[in-house]
């Protein structure tokens, strides 16, 4: 008995003395341990994503990749399976296991070393949230207190999703959501048995354990997980079998972007981080929806990329990227086969075998949808290819026969007759995959592009492609690339003569300009381009055929000075505006971001819309945080309070609207009226074909192809073709497209006739027309299926008489010889025109095509 009460004694005083120890060290501590009660309010580091309008993912930005998910959304078997491998008795203890405390106590003390950490998930959280992962003794005593206070904080369940959520599993993927997107492109509900115990494997070691960087030991680790969910009675063993037998699949999955906008994507990063700080912008888990529109952006980039490959097919090849083989051979044997052989592993020199070409093509990184290839053997008319990603395949005739040899931006050789003419073994080339399945050799273009489409009636940006390929170059030529505009410039100067009391059948003198320059010494003589000169012409003509002299005409009649400052209205710097007559041919520099916004005006009846790119940005439970307020272009609103009396342009009353709300009217609702007039002549031109006094406009093609009646458009060309320009309209819509060389020292060149293409392709010298028009074309086409017309209506102020096509005056006769313009009320001719014969300036329907295809 005396034995019992000593032992009972020493118990009792060792129980006491542990108790008073570690209540002792927990005040010694408790300075230093964090305040668990933040974990009510945790917001875990999620990367901000960029949305499209209509909800499609166009990037996301951030180090961690997490996607935050709800209890209720995590499958069961996935709890089961991290329950199983890193703590069973989850449920069931107060967030300190004491049995595998003792375990790892044994542990320790059998072996010397720290080989079991003894943590419960629960204590995994306070490490992941407050705590270092360094093996110390004091770290792991205050993962127990901080354990005990977030038991007594949070419930069970809400420990669990903290922890699913928030666990490191390798490959910058924290939390299960975001493991199952970067290992298998799949949501958490759609993982399989093995490749949910393969998730659950990783938190020992996640760099290690991962089936992307060691597919043997994430299968032994998978089989572990697997065994315990089957010790627990969480599976079954028919279960068990099938999962353990199963291939380790996994493979790294980037964010699943549904759209390509790398340059929209960026402008978007800039804006947020400029708003609410970087830190904030990769952490908070934002989410952020732009103006732009899917299936327009889809359109602008197929239409840029496809417009720069035409015009690199049409100026030749450039010739193989590298040749990694000379002699010649067109045979390749594997190696299995060279061993058989008791040989080298090469006929080929250097050893080039199928396995080493694979190797060699999977270290190249493909170009947007340009792949990189290394031609195999060659036939008369066919090549056969490696292309990376193990395809073996032929490419036929009609994907490599336009490449003839580039000589330079001006000529190209001789059209090519064979295979052979073209490519040979061993040169390493880019192809390109058809929807068919059929490939086509390509090259890297050395040109590049940009387009821009916004809503006229508020500036949200639709589409933008800032270049070819954000991989070779991150600059934005939509925002950053002045260049000179060209014609583009031109409608904005028939805008300032409108506004001088000219009108569309006002007459100007299509002749030469010859001034004498006393500075220089020289004369300057502006020329049309084709040097045609037709006479007396009207100012809807002169526009649609793009003359330069009738422009400088109308600079001079308007005044330089009194121009620049005309221009600033559209959103033109004035100090970016030349001081002198070159402007009249658009010696301007100005960005197709700037343009697009100044042709919006017109679109929208005579308001100056700013460009904007984030609609609202809503953090991660959905709140919106900003909500943009854009400037609207409304004709049938008046701002509170009403305008004064004196004010330029008066509106009459009708929905009122904030101040803020409603875009500064720049110009008239008739003046910008009458501009869509001339430049929808320049795409459907005038006249008639059955008569013989029939023409087209600079952009007949628009016509041709799109057959819309509501859009209108200007082309723009500069001095020797170093920037072509398209920039066109309708309501709804306004985009402006731009090709050109980053070197300025090149031109857009020409191209020859190519024997082996067929009768629609381009030739002659690269203008707006043919440049930039055809990816313009390519975007509306796609961007305005379905919609109907919408031409801009009359506004109030316009009257339509019958004219005489010649003079512009009032005409006695209703026939080919005239036609109905309109007019500002008030400013329409009074006097008839006398009984005359057919225009001699018109010409017959195939000469004046053929001078169309050189008209700026």
């Amino acid at each position: 008995m005396k034995w019992i009460k000593w032992l009972s004694i020493a118990f009792i005083s060792c129980f006491l003395t542990g108790t008073l120890a570690v209540i002792g060290l927990y005040f010694y501590i408790a300075p230093e341990l964090p305040n668990v009660d933040t974990l009510k309010t945790m917001r875990l580091q999620t990367p901000m994503k960029v949305y499209s309008a209509d909800g499609q993912l166009l990037s996301q930005f951030g180090e961690k990749r997490r996607i935050p998910l709800e209890m209720e959304q995590i499958p069961e078997t996935m709890v089961n399976a991290f329950l199983a491998t890193e703590d069973w008795r989850f449920y069931d203890h107060p967030g300190i296991d004491v049995i595998g405390i003792a375990r790892a106590f044994t542990s320790l003390l059998m072996t010397g070393e720290k080989r079991q950490g003894a943590s419960t998930i629960t204590m995994q959280v306070a490490r992941n949230f407050f705590l270092s992962r360094e093996k110390t003794y004091m770290r792991k005593i205050k993962e127990i207190f901080l354990a005990w206070h977030i038991e007594e904080l949070l419930t069970k369940d809400e420990i669990l999703q903290l922890y699913l959520n928030k666990i490191p599993l390798g490959y910058r993927a924290h939390g299960v959501g975001a493991a199952a997107e970067v290992y298998y492109g799949k949501s958490v509900d759609e993982l399989s048995l093995a490749q949910i115990a393969v998730i659950a494997g990783l938190p020992k070691a996640p760099s290690l354990l991962n089936p992307i960087r060691s597919p043997e030991r994430a299968k032994d680790r998978r089989h572990h997980v697997l065994r315990r969910m089957l010790e627990v009675g969480a599976i079954d063993q028919a279960s068990f079998a099938e999962a353990d037998a199963a291939p380790i699949t996994g493979k790294y999955h980037g964010p699943q972007v549904g759209i390509y906008a790398p340059y929209l994507s960026e402008m978007v990063r800039q804006e947020i981080i400029n708003l609410l700080g970087e830190d904030e912008a990769y952490t908070g888990g934002y989410n952020v929806y732009t103006t732009v529109q899917s299936k327009a952006q889809i359109a602008a980039e197929k239409a840029v990329v496809g417009n720069l490959f035409a015009y690199d097919i049409r100026h030749g090849y450039r010739g193989a990227v590298k040749q990694l083989w000379q002699d010649g051979s067109n045979a390749l044997i594997s190696s299995d086969e060279a061993q058989q052989n008791d040989s080298e592993i090469a006929p080929i020199s250097e050893g080039w075998t199928t396995e080493k070409i694979f190797d060699y093509l999977d270290d190249v990184s493909p170009v947007g949808d340009l792949l990189p290839a290394v031609v195999i053997s060659v036939s008369e008319t066919t090549a056969e290819v490696a292309v990376r990603g193990g395809l073996l395949s032929t490419m036929p005739w009609e994907g490599m026969n336009w490449a003839r040899p580039y000589i330079s931006d001006e000529r190209q050789g001789k059209a090519p007759k064979t295979a052979a003419e073209i490519v040979n073994p061993g040169d390493q080339i880019w192809i390109r995959t058809h929807e068919e399945g059929e490939l086509s050799l390509a090259q890297v273009p050395e040109a590049n592009a940009a387009l821009v489409a916004l809503n006229p009636k508020n500036g949200g940006i639709e589409a933008l492609v800032g270049g070819f390929n954000y991989q070779f170059s991150q600059y934005n030529r939509v925002t950053q690339a002045k260049r000179q505009v060209g014609s583009n410039i031109k409608p904005f100067i028939y805008s300032a003569a409108l506004e001088d009391n000219f009108s569309l059948a006002s007459i100007i003198n299509d002749a030469p300009i010859n001034q004498w320059d006393s500075r220089q010494g020289t004369a300057w003589r502006p020329k049309n381009s084709p040097p045609v000169y037709e006479g007396p012409t009207r100012l809807r003509v002169a526009l649609a055929k793009s003359k330069n002299v009738i422009s400088v005409r109308l600079l001079r009649a308007v005044g330089l000075q009194d121009l620049r400052r005309y221009l600033t209205r559209f959103g033109f710097d004035i100090n970016e505006l030349p001081r002198n007559e070159s402007l009249a041919l658009g010696s301007a520099s100005l960005t197709p971001m700037e343009v697009a916004t100044a042709f919006a005006v017109f679109a929208n009846g005579g308001f100056l819309v700013e460009p904007y790119l984030i609609d609202k940005i809503e953090d991660p439970q959905g709140n919106i945080i900003f909500q943009s307020t854009p400037k609207v272009a409304c004709s049938d609103c008046v701002p509170i309070p009403k305008q004064n009396a004196d004010d330029e342009f008066p509106i009459s009353p009708a929905t009122p609207v904030e101040p803020a709300q409603l875009a500064p009217r720049v110009i008239s609702a008739q003046n910008a009226f009458l501009v869509t007039q001339a430049l929808n002549s320049a795409v459907w031109g005038g006249g008639s074909w059955r008569d013989g006094t029939g023409w087209n406009g600079t952009a007949w093609r628009a016509a041709r192809q799109l057959k819309r009646r509501d859009i209108a458009g200007k082309t723009g060309t500069t001095n020797e073709a170093k920037d072509a320009w398209f920039s066109g309209y309708n309501s709804n819509l306004v985009a402006t497209s731009w090709i050109g060389f980053d070197d300025h020292q090149r031109n857009l060149g020409a191209a020859s006739r190519n024997a082996n293409m067929g009768k629609e392709q381009i030739t002659g010298k690269e203008f707006g027309a043919k440049t930039a028009l055809p990816a313009w074309i390519t975007f509306m086409q796609a961007s305005l299926k379905g919609q109907k017309e919408a031409r801009m209506a009359t506004p109030e102020g316009i009257v339509s008489v019958r004219i005489d096509r010649e003079t512009g005056k009032l005409a006695r006769r209703a026939d080919h010889t005239s036609r109905f313009e309109y007019f500002i009320q008030g400013s329409e001719p009074t006097t008839f025109a006398e009984a005359t014969q057919d225009n001699p300036f018109d010409s017959d329907d195939s000469s004046d095509q053929q001078r169309s295809e050189e008209l700026f």
